[in-house]
């Protein structure tokens, strides 16, 4: 069970801690997540698992090698040090 959050508000809390103590609490509304559409959840699923392996087929071994040439400056050079490409 998820604990209630107490209110910021210096009135709202004097009125919740009152409330709590002569039993008048109202109890407040659970927020539930509204439901998924399961066509829309497997359309993504699909896309997803063959999106990495068609745009890899899609490169050439030349684009391939520049893409990973700058994944890797990107994760051990500044960002200032990351280019265009040039």
């Amino acid at each position: 069970m998820a604990k209630k959050k107490r209110p910021r508000d210096a009135n709202e809390l004097a009125k919740h801690i009152v409330d709590e103590a002569t039993g008048k609490s109202s109890p407040e509304p659970v927020e539930e997540k509204p439901a998924k559409n399961p066509a829309a959840v497997e359309l993504g699923r699909l896309g997803g698992k063959k999106g990495g392996k068609a745009r890899a087929a899609k490169l050439s071994a030349q684009q391939r090698s520049e893409l990973a040439r700058r994944a890797a400056k990107a994760r051990w050079c500044d960002s200032s040090e990351i280019g265009d490409g040039d």
